[in-house]
């Protein structure tokens, strides 16, 4: 399988690297990417094929995934415009809708859109994927399998699900890192060394997130079992419930996925 980027940027550095760490080949990858420092590093790191604009080897590919900025992807993808025959297209720019992209792409149907995440960069990924009907299956998997090279993925099977997507796993890296920054904030507060809570409330996030994966358990469950009656879990839950913390994230995501709704329809205007 070729794969063809277009855009050269962090997340398609992280899946390249992905890739070639599940033993794809360096001679079946390209870059498009303009910015002459950008795709020298590419060519330096990974060995790949890169071009300043779509070439031979973009379109040669069996998929392309568009990596641009969103408000760079209609003039990026102008150049494709008419000229895709039966490739997959895989899109992982926020907010592009897929009726636009094709229309942007002169009426290629075969897309798939993505909602990746910024832990892709380590390797713990999480990717929403939505594809269009003419997606076959084996495509499908195609395009799971290179999002799944820097993490774990789920489909949804509605385009608007995206934008929950979005609001949950999308933008939720910035959320638990507010939660470190708080605990952190509240640990020197309390008398710790800076450094050590800093320590404490990543490793408390790093753990609680890898018993939350391995247990067979709900969260909700798990939260149960260090609540002890009348103990300081208690106490500080017994805040947050004062606080309706819950509620004030529930109302924070239905922000982000509301905005993400909005996005889609001002990335896809033509005027």
């Amino acid at each position: 399988m070729k794969i063809a980027f277009l855009g050269g940027g962090n997340m398609a550095g992280a899946l390249i690297g992905g890739l070639l760490a599940k033993g794809y080949s360096a001679a079946d990858l390209s870059v498009v990417e303009v910015v002459p420092q950008a795709r020298d590093a590419l060519v330096a790191r990974y060995k790949v094929h890169a071009s300043e604009s779509p070439d031979a080897a973009t379109l040669g590919a069996d998929t392309l995934v568009l990596a641009v900025k969103p408000q760079d992807m209609r003039k990026a993808v102008a150049p494709l415009a008419g000229r895709l025959k039966s490739q997959l297209v895989v899109s992982i720019a926020a907010g592009i809708r897929l009726e636009d992209l094709s229309r942007w792409l002169g009426g290629h149907a075969r897309l798939v859109r993505v909602m990746p995440n910024t832990p892709a960069l380590v390797g713990e990924g999480m990717a929403g994927l939505f594809a269009r009907p003419e997606v076959s299956a084996d495509e499908r998997k195609r395009a799971e399998s290179i999002l799944g090279a820097v993490g774990r993925t789920v489909w949804v099977e509605d385009e608007a699900l995206i934008d929950p997507v979005t609001a949950v796993s999308g933008s939720g890296p910035a959320y638990v890192f507010y939660f470190i920054e708080a605990l952190e904030k509240a640990g020197v507060e309390l008398g710790l060394a800076p450094g050590a809570a800093r320590t404490l409330a990543i490793q408390t996030f790093i753990g609680a997130a890898k018993l939350a994966a391995e247990s067979a358990d709900a969260p909700g469950v798990l939260r149960e079992k260090v609540t002890s009656k009348g103990g300081t879990t208690e106490a500080a839950l017994k805040v947050f419930a004062a606080e309706d913390i819950a509620g004030s994230i529930g109302k924070a995501l239905r922000a982000a996925s509301d905005r993400g709704a909005e996005l889609g329809k001002i990335l896809g205007k033509d005027g």
